[in-house]
């Protein structure tokens, strides 16, 4: 079955991959970059099936233009994977409010603008799937990601509220969770903050993690974006696909200690019901 694809960031990554895969299997894909030059031998590869559009997730009129351009050009578009993002490495103290504004912008504003205009084209024409891109970081929060995590927590909050709104119309949502894996996002795109301070040292450990020579991340990019892609043909769709060993680990640690420190907590929660 071929199906059309709006992903947004494939100039790198996740979105790059996946553009790849779908293009090779014979899947039109609606793609958005910052910057053509990473995709330009895919346009000349695939001139019919990758329609590439600019678009700065930092600006909201022109995601709702993108997609009201895409939905007018390709009428019916059946997955939106809401891709575009990066990872801001710093303690809270440590970052300036630019970065912080620009992280909040392009990974919590900009996918919510897109989540919400996408929705009213999916209804109309009988359903869809949108994917959204998130970390195990939207579960997991470590020392010096305060800003990172605060998006990806946010998104999946967000994305969970709507996949209970729009189960009826034949939308599925579905919130991807990746480990690390080998690519830009963390080898090349990360931002790490320049004020960092002496103070915070001990909780600067992520400055190991991104050096490609102290080891690569465990994450087949290829692999991940494939079980992305085959995700869509599941019914009814994951609301949660977590994709890495680690990842999974990790996740399921932080959530039975969450769960063990609420069941500590019943006395004191029922001691604030008003009895009558």
């Amino acid at each position: 079955m071929k199906r059309t694809w709006f992903i947004t960031g494939v100039s790198s990554g996740f979105g790059n991959e996946m553009t790849k895969q779908l293009l090779a299997k014979g899947d039109t894909v609606i793609g958005t970059v910052r910057s053509t030059k990473k995709v330009e031998a895919l346009m000349k590869q695939y001139p019919d099936t990758f329609d590439v559009m600019m678009l700065d997730m930092t600006d909201i009129p022109a995601v709702h233009d993108a997609v009201r351009m895409a939905f007018g050009k390709h009428e019916t578009i059946d997955v939106v994977v809401s891709n575009a993002g990066y990872g801001l490495f710093g303690c809270a103290e440590e970052l300036p409010e630019k970065e912080i504004n620009k992280i909040l912008a392009t990974n919590l504003q900009g996918p919510i603008m897109l989540i919400r205009d996408v929705i009213p084209y999916l209804r109309r024409q009988g359903g869809g799937r949108i994917i959204q891109l998130s970390s195990y970081g939207g579960q997991v929060a470590y020392a010096a990601n305060s800003l990172y995590h605060a998006t990806k927590f946010g998104i999946e909050g967000f994305c969970e509220s709507v996949a209970q709104e729009v189960a009826q119309f034949h939308i599925g949502v579905t919130i991807v969770e990746p480990g690390g894996a080998r690519t830009e996002f963390r080898y090349g795109s990360a931002r790490v903050t320049p004020n960092l301070m002496p103070v915070y040292k001990e909780q600067h450990g992520f400055l190991k993690m991104l050096d490609p020579a102290n080891g690569l991340a465990p994450g087949d990019p290829a692999k991940m974006a494939a079980r992305m892609i085959e995700s869509v043909d599941r019914n009814p769709a994951p609301l949660r696909m977590v994709l890495g060993s680690q990842a999974l680990k990790a996740t399921i640690e932080r959530l039975e200690e969450r769960v063990a420190d609420y069941r500590t907590q019943k006395d004191l929660a029922a001691s604030t019901d008003i009895v009558e």
